[in-house]
């Protein structure tokens, strides 16, 4: 375990915050492109030894505090019976559309089996990381999740006229989505990270009416274990989840003033510099990077306990490497470490 991202869970001031990049094992990075050559990204997600391979590749080249699982947040649909490829971009073969459709749905024990490869994955992949890093694990929010159902995505228009679907929905997802969550934390994972990207597109109203309660129940299921991240929300939206005391943490993208939000969170607050603006070039990138950095270096430890730093949402393809090396180096150099 990571001692500095213990210490965050725990809001233990410190000099220097952990770091950890959502989507850090992905397509920027040369290590895994050279394994994506290789071997197709379903086997890099389901077979354990490759997932580890996978999640090792960004801790060693730069030093990252945590890893998390190499996976997707798909693959619980897939279990219940919708189907799964990549062409090459996720692809479902059928989507809910009437209630009917929810008959269809497999929440069997088999359903639960088909997930049995993330278990392995996060045992192997603590085998392979170094004992001073930490290990989290992800799934996908229920909304997020019931877009993709619905939508194959992200559309939000085709996702609301559906509406009256997302509760006998997340009745049905929710005991797999809690098995899942298990699993991940029986094969070693410290904290799971609940991912609701497509919350955002919804009226903070309506993500209070619809969204919140399925979220407080993960939260109470798993005291202390599970975070949330969220993209294109706002205040109105995440007031009460900031109540919720059971979880672990926080994420929010870049438009959040972080400083802002300590006093109103507790457990880890990840984030949240602007990963597009990774792609200056190197003089203009360590520029805005300080103009960032500025405000936490203002902060005394004890009013910055939590921070988690990393970028406001996933790094992007073809991110440059040399700049994220820079990232994690102006960091522990500005803070100390």
């Amino acid at each position: 375990m990571n001692p500095k991202f213990q210490n965050a869970l725990k809001r233990i001031p410190q000099s220097t915050p952990p770091i950890w990049f959502m989507r850090q094992a992905g397509r920027y990075h040369q290590h895994y492109q050279k394994l994506r050559k290789e071997n197709s990204f379903i086997d890099l997600c389901k077979k354990p030894k490759l997932a580890a391979e996978v999640a090792l590749g960004p801790i060693e080249e730069f030093d990252f505090d945590v890893s998390i699982l190499f996976s997707d947040l798909l693959f619980p649909l897939e279990a219940m019976g919708f189907g799964l490829r990549y062409d090459p971009g996720p692809k479902l073969d059928w989507h809910l559309a009437t209630l009917d459709d929810l008959k269809k749905l497999d929440t069997s024990a088999r359903a639960l089996e088909q997930l049995a490869f993330q278990k392995e994955a996060c045992q192997e992949t603590r085998k392979l990381l170094p004992s001073d890093k930490s290990f989290i694990g992800f799934v996908g929010g229920p909304w997020t999740l019931f877009s993709y159902a619905v939508a194959g995505g992200h559309e939000a228009n085709t996702v609301k006229k559906h509406l009256a679907l997302f509760k006998p929905f997340c009745e049905l997802l929710m005991p797999l989505l809690k098995k899942n969550i298990q699993l991940q934390l029986d094969g070693g994972v410290e904290t799971v990270m609940v991912l609701d990207t497509s919350a955002g597109e919804l009226s903070p109203l309506v993500y209070r009416e619809y969204v919140l309660p399925w979220i407080a129940d993960l939260a109470n299921s798993f005291p202390g274990k599970l975070g949330y991240y969220t993209k294109h929300t706002n205040h109105d939206h995440l007031e009460k989840v900031f109540a919720l005391k059971n979880l672990a943490g926080f994420g929010v993208d870049h438009r959040w003033d972080l400083k802002n939000l300590f006093p109103k969170t507790h457990g880890i607050l990840q984030g949240n510099f602007d990963q597009q603006l990774l792609f200056l070039e190197k003089n203009e990138f360590e520029k805005a990077f300080h103009a960032w950095l500025e405000p936490f270096k203002q902060m005394s430890a004890a009013e910055r306990a939590g921070w988690v730093c990393g970028v406001g949402h996933g790094i992007l393809p073809a991110t440059p490497e040399a700049n994220v090396k820079s990232f994690v180096k102006l960091v522990r150099e500005a803070f100390g470490d």
